[in-house]
Formats: C-alpha cells, structure tokens, sequence
C-alpha cells in the first residue's frame, strides 16, 4: 500500500505514522520539516518537505504521483478541505479526513453517541468548521465520487498529554504542579459528567484498519475507547501517577466560562458535556479492534514523561495567578450565601 500523510507528527498522526511503517506500508509525508525529528529512526518514510497552503508547490511535487491512501491531519476550514479535493482527486483511492467527535450535536439528545447522532455545535467554531469539511467532502463523493473517509476522534492523547478540561495556553504542567505543590485545581461542575479519553496507540490500530478499506468510503465513523470516565476519577488517576492527592475545587462551567471567555467552545461546546461513544461501527469495519490502553496506564506513562523531561515542564505562571482569583472568587461567592 502507498500512502501519502500530510502531517504525521502530531498527537494522533506520530503513532500512526510509526505503526504504518512497521506494518509495510510505503509512506510518503509531506510537511515543513520541522518536527520530523519524532519520527527519526523510523524505516521506510519518504520525506516530502512542503508547505500544503502553497497549493502550487505540492501540485508540483506531487507529480507523477499516485496513492492507495491520503490521509490530511490538518484540515480545519473549508476552505483547505476545497483544496484539498482539488489536489486529490483522481490521483488517490481513498482520503481520510480527520474530523473531530465535537462535532457531534451539543446538548445531545441522547447519552450514547453513534455515527448517525446529529452534527451540531453551536458554541465551538472548530468544530462547526469540520462540520462544513465533513459536508464538503461527501457532497464531493455524491456527486464526482472523490472516496473521502470522515474519521472522528475524541480526546486522543500520547505519552507527551494530559487529558485535562481546563488549564492554560502553555499546556497542562502548571495543573500538574499545582498538585504536586498540594495547591488546589479546578474541575469544571461536580465532575461527575462522564468523559472519554483515546490512547493514540489504540486509535492507531484502528486507523490502519481504515487505511485502503473499500467499505469505508463515503463513510464516517469515530474511533474511541470504551472506557468512560467521570472528570473526578480522570484527576484522580493523575493525582494517583503523582503519588498526590489532588485538591479538587469544583466551579461552575458557566462562572468558568465568565471568567474566560475563551472556555466556551472548549468546555460547554464540549467536555463539559457526558460524552460515550458506541464503537460497533469502526469495529465492524475493522474486525478485532478494541482500546486496550486504560486511561489510568495511559496517564501514567504521561506523568513519567513529563518527570523526567524537564522540556515539558513549561511554567505558566498567568494561569497560576488567573486559578488562584477564581477559586477565591468561586468561593467568596459561594459565603456570601452562607
């Protein structure tokens, strides 16, 4: 099998990328160049070094090529998805589109979430863009047969993540070390809705059981865990890899949001909402596929990496003080009732 990648070194694509060398298949990646060093030592990878915005240049060097796969790990506006389309079609079988499972409708009509449940997101521009991508791409399959495969992921996370709900620009160090200094950390409502969290070596498996599958053209599906979590038991597995006890304060997604505005796609477009996925499709459509990294292993290997690799330990000292002012606030709130 030939395939192209567009990316490949990101949370999701990196262990794709290694486990579709491994597995045989002849993998272009085309990218800037400048994190293919977290592939270095991987075998059979042909580098492409590109910009994909310069339609021009790609088109260039493309030529003469033709792919089994494509799989583009950075479309996020329709207007990459157009060209993309233009780029692709008639010189692959198959394009995978990675798309996002905040897509799906928020508030839910019903708890379980499959591929047919509504694609709605009012609060979360990102998401509301892939939308338009995932409808592009299939009124292109209707009409001229381009072979798109629309791929949703949930939070999927790699050795170098932390899957947490609220946390600063500069990632999620700063929360990890407010529990290891005994301080408290925020979780949004009572965190007793329900989250699901992806290894990415899971989504992985699964995503190359996608890979030249002709019975998923024209076709959408999410891969996810099983496993779902309430957001008190996700911070208590990380307090349990830090051998602290975390000091939980629970503040209102709303008041959080009032807070900072810039939680209200994030949160109440999506994590503060239960999310469980019924997988019955992408496990019919890749027979013996299942999630077998829990979360409280998967976090583990996370909270390791981040110990012993100083690099990732980014303080953030204007989300520690930013922290700090809501739980006050939340609290001198809450006594002004008492």
């Amino acid at each position: 099998m030939k395939a192209l990648f567009i990316g490949g070194t990101g949370t999701i694509s990196t262990e794709i990328s290694k486990l579709a060398s491994k597995s045989g298949v002849d993998l272009f990646m085309l990218n800037r160049g400048n994190r293919n060093a977290k592939l270095e030592g991987v075998p059979g990878i042909t580098h492409i070094q590109a910009d994909i915005e310069n339609e021009a240049d790609v088109r260039s060097k493309l030529s003469g090529h033709t792919f089994d796969v494509v799989a583009n790990f950075i479309v996020f506006t329709p207007e990459q998805a157009i060209r993309d389309i233009r780029l692709f079609s008639g010189i692959t079988n198959q394009y995978i589109f990675i798309s996002s499972a905040s897509a799906y409708q928020k508030p839910l009509s019903d708890y379980l979430i499959t591929e047919s449940t509504p694609l709605a997101n009012p609060r979360w521009e990102y998401s509301r863009n892939k939308i338009a991508c995932e409808e592009l791409y299939i009124k292109s399959y209707r009409e001229s047969g381009f072979p798109i495969t629309n791929v949703r992921p949930s939070h999927t996370y790699d050795k170098t993540a932390v899957p947490l709900a609220v946390h600063g620009e500069k990632g999620v160090w700063q929360v990890l070390k407010r529990i290891i200094d005994g301080k408290p950390v925020i979780i949004h409502g009572d965190g007793s809705s329900l989250w699901t969290t992806t290894h990415s070596r899971d989504f992985a498996k699964a995503f190359l059981g996608l890979m030249g599958n002709i019975h998923a053209i024209g076709e959408s599906v999410h891969i996810t865990s099983d496993e779902s979590l309430t957001w008190n038991q996700i911070y208590q597995c990380i307090g349990n890899a830090l051998n602290k006890e975390p000091i939980i304060r629970h503040i209102s997604s709303d008041f959080l949001v009032r807070c900072k505005p810039a939680l209200d796609g994030p949160l109440l477009g999506d994590k503060s909402n239960s999310v469980v996925f019924d997988n019955s499709k992408i496990k019919r459509l890749v027979p013996g596929f299942t999630a077998t990294t829990r979360y409280d292993q998967g976090v583990r290997e996370s909270i390791a990496y981040y110990l012993e690799n100083e690099s990732m330990q980014v303080p953030d000292p204007e989300y520690d003080v930013w922290a700090d002012k809501v739980i006050q606030a939340y609290e001198n709130a809450s006594c002004c009732l008492c």
